[in-house]
């Protein structure tokens, strides 16, 4: 029954996550973590840095990785999480791929069109507030901490979000780069 689940809630994420896999970070959050508790919120954010770190879009790699947690953490073992690995993947994917192969062919054909470029118009602003909201969701306690609780840890984890913030849109430093730094300097201060 987890896996019809797992595959119906990936794949309705896949149908309305519009804004990329970034715009679709929040609706994962939202499901695996408040609608189903298959994950906790930090090993969502765990799922989210190991996303952003390995080859692929982070989308499709943070539904692999949900996929695979979700399964583990409801009591299978781990040829069955692989297994939910590939249904979240899947799912998640075959939206887009459906849609892109009956869109194309109408997009060609109206894409001059005043209603076509009105749709794509009033898509921007939720493509924008999709990804301001997986920002803000990823802003949590297990990424920064409390300043009550231990501010050492508050004032590094800022510090070193206000780096990277700074270093990639002011001094264009590679976003592979600031991770590694960000990294080496979290492993040396924390």
């Amino acid at each position: 029954m987890i896996f019809v689940t797992l595959f119906y809630t990936f794949f309705m994420i896949g149908l309305f996550g519009f804004g990329g896999g970034y715009g679709m970070l929040s609706l994962i959050q939202t499901e695996t973590v408040v609608h189903h508790h298959w994950l906790s919120s930090a090993e969502f954010t765990n799922i989210v840095a190991i996303s952003q770190m390995t080859p692929g879009p982070i989308g499709i790699n943070s539904a692999t990785y949900s996929g695979y947690a979700a399964i583990h953490n409801a009591g299978y073992g781990d040829l069955m999480a692989m297994l939910g690995s590939l249904t979240a993947t899947f799912a998640l994917v075959l939206p887009s791929f459906v849609l892109m192969i009956l869109i194309s062919k109408l997009f060609m054909k109206y894409m001059h069109t005043h209603l076509v470029q009105s749709v794509f118009t009033g898509l921007r602003p939720v493509v924008v507030g999709l990804l301001a909201a997986a920002t803000l969701l990823l802003c949590n306690v297990e990424n920064f901490g409390l300043p009550t609780v231990d501010t050492w840890h508050f004032c590094i984890s800022v510090a070193l979000f206000l780096a990277t913030f700074c270093g990639t849109l002011f001094l264009r430093i590679n976003p592979i780069r600031m991770i590694c730094y960000a990294a080496f300097a979290g492993l040396l201060l924390l």
